[in-house]
């Protein structure tokens, strides 16, 4: 398919132009993952691991979630 063709089809917007897309090539910028490996101490982990129990996520998500969260309000507090 053309892009002018493409285009025309997105603009009516009432044609699923997902079939023209090749999702996996598709990315999200700023979204890739990168591994890392971090030591914690044991009581630590204890602890992350209580929480997540708690609230019903993994490990790895309440950590991820708690850093989303503290880099977010720090980068709030140096913008405001």
């Amino acid at each position: 398919m053309k892009a002018k063709d493409f285009d025309k089809k997105f603009d009516r917007g009432k044609e699923d132009i997902v079939d023209e897309l090749d999702l996996s090539t598709m990315r999200r910028p700023n979204q890739e993952q990168k591994r890392i490996n971090v030591d914690f101490p044991s009581w630590v982990v204890d602890s992350l691991d209580r929480e997540a129990a708690r609230i019903g996520v993994t490990r790895q998500s309440i950590i991820k979630v708690w850093l989303v969260e503290r880099l977010r309000s720090e980068a709030a507090n140096k913008s405001g």
